[in-house]
Order: structure tokens, then sequence, then C-alpha cells
């Protein structure tokens, strides 16, 4: 079983990082407005985590969620840090991620990916929330980006630890699904081997973009397509720079992605259609792609996102797309399925 079954209301979710103040400090009350406006449009899939801003993302989406009945909407957390009542004088600074939640909560983070800490985790963010239950639980950030050359020490750790404790809430059918919610191919491409703590599905984190595709492509995406693991797709839009940002991964973009992307959009305005809904039909055009979930801090760019979704792209453009080499040859695109 993956995430695909359980999914409601379509495959567009919600993704609730910038409700930590990622890169701005956000006020209370926007990032209420976002998260009502989509309820609004029909999302009914909700992302989040406790690194999020040191729990502030759990805290102000559980609030929202808390107008609606729990069996009505998905949502998913992650474990493999736990936020500590410490507070810290300084903003932390966490891998290639540098302090991107500067603006959020200052409790002190730690890495827990035992079984013990997976538990105190998912614990920790039912409490947060204000919820009695997640629906899909995602090992949070066990790759290199984080944790340099010590990842596959950790990830050892997780193996043998948040993979067994995931393993048994799914067994015992008090999670729906468990997979990892990373931003590299390679910790997925280990997990998806196991077959004891055997994964429904990954978040993947940027791996599967207009941007940057072609690495997933090569095992990735077939393996998961074969063994019927869900993709989620996070960070469809690369950090904002497919959708008007100046960001990609999480930093200032290249004049080679500016430049890249700068090709794109003009193919879009030749075709008319929003930069947005070539970048959501792309990345859920792959047979192993369940869901995609945008990330929005103010409420009018859930509304593009849902418009970017019904938005029919024309076939012509998906073959200039592959004639004009802005996309991997093995990428599978919209008039392939058809």
């Amino acid at each position: 079983m993956g995430v695909r079954e359980h999914l409601l209301n379509g495959p567009l979710g919600f993704g609730a990082a910038p409700l930590g103040n990622m890169f701005r400090n956000i006020p209370d009350a926007e990032a209420a407005a976002t998260v009502d406006a989509a309820w609004s449009e029909g999302t009914r899939y909700f992302d989040t985590a406790p690194f999020y801003g040191g729990g502030l993302s759990e805290i102000r989406l559980g609030k929202e969620l808390s107008k609606h009945k729990r069996d009505k909407y998905r949502l998913s957390s992650k474990v493999g840090r736990i936020i500590l009542d410490e507070v810290v004088d300084s903003a932390q600074t966490f891998g290639e991620k540098g302090t991107l939640f500067k603006h959020g909560h200052q409790n002190k983070i730690v890495y827990d990916y035992t079984e013990k800490g997976a538990m105190q985790s998912i614990e920790d963010s039912l409490k947060r929330m204000g919820v009695d239950s997640l629906d899909f639980v995602w090992i949070h950030d066990i790759a290199r980006d984080f944790h340099g050359d010590e990842w596959l020490a950790q990830f050892e750790i997780a193996h043998h630890g948040a993979m067994v404790a995931l393993t048994k809430l799914r067994d015992q059918k008090v999670i729906k699904a468990w997979g990892l919610g990373v931003n590299r191919v390679e910790p997925c491409e280990e997990t998806i081997e196991m077959t004891e703590t055997h994964p429904d599905a990954f978040l993947l984190a940027g791996r599967y973009t207009l941007l940057d595709h072609e690495l997933a492509l090569q095992r990735l995406m077939p393996a998961c397509e074969a063994r019927k693991v869900d993709i989620v797709v996070g960070g469809p839009y690369s950090s904002g720079v497919l959708a008007g940002g100046a960001h990609f991964e999480y930093a200032p973009a290249s004049p080679e992605i500016l430049a890249k992307v700068k090709r794109i959009k003009a193919l879009c305005e030749q075709y008319k259609i929003p930069i947005k809904a070539a970048a959501l039909h792309f990345s859920l055009a792959h047979p192993a792609s369940a869901a995609v979930i945008p990330g929005a801090s103010k409420p009018e760019r859930i509304a593009e996102d849902h418009a970017a979704l019904k938005t029919v792209v024309p076939d012509d453009f998906w073959h200039d797309l592959r004639k004009h080499g802005l996309v991997s040859p093995a990428a599978p695109l919209p008039i392939d399925n058809q």
C-alpha cells in the first residue's frame, strides 16, 4: 500500500514548510489565511515537520485544521529530529540549508533516528497539532545534504531504529504509510532495496522537477514504478524559481538556472500557459508520482496552484519542451500517457 489510494480530492497537496517562517517572518494571520485558502480550494493533504520553524509550522497547521473533522483530510509529518524546550541564543545551522528557519522558533533541535526517538517525535507532533493520528510519516533528511560523510552512519541508525518503529505502526494500522522525506535520491535507492522494513512511498523534494530530474530518472523512478512505491513530489517549483522566485535549492539561483527558467518561461508564454502548470503537470506525469505538494505562505498562491493543475496544456508544448532539450529524453510527459 502506498499513499495514492489514501488521498482525498486529487493529487495536489500543501507543503507547510513556509508556515515555519522559511525565508521570512510570516504573520500568524497570513499563515492561517493560507491554510484556510488551501482548504477552500479543495486541498485535503497537508504535510509538515517538526523541523519547520522548530515546531511553528505544526502548531499553525494544527490550529487551522482543528476546524475540520480529522477523517476529512490526510496529514503527514516527519521523524528524525526532536524539538527541545531549551531555547538557543543564535540561529541554528543545518547542513546545506544553513539558517533556513532563522525566523522560526529558536528551540534547540537535535537529531534522533532511533526507534525511541521516532516514537517521541510522533507523540510531540500530535501534541503540537492537537490531533490523535498521522496518516503518513516520513524519516526526515537522512542524507548527505544534512549529515555530510556521516549520512550513511545516520542512515544505519534509522534502518535499525525509525524504520522498525514505522513498520510496526503501519502493520498495526496506526499509520497508513511510511517512507523517507529527503532532498536526495541516494537514501531512497538504499531504502527501496530493503525487505523487512519496506517503505510505502517517498517524499522526494526538488529531485523530480522541470529543472532537476535526470538523476531520479536513472534508477529511482523506474524502481518505484516497478515496486509500486509512490513518489510524493515536494518542491515542484524548485524552491520558488519556477514560480517567480529567486531561490533554487533554498539558495539564490545561479545564472545557469535562471537562463534555463527563462527559456521554459518563453515557451510557456508562447503557448499562453502559466509556468506553474508546466511544473505541476510534468512532476505528476511519471507513473510513480502519486502527489505533488508545493509550499505556500500567501493565500493567493494556493489559487494559482489549483488553477495551474486545472490548466489544459497543449500537446505541442510538451513536444517543443522535449525538442528544445529542456527535459530529459527519458522523462515521461503527459502526452506519453494518452
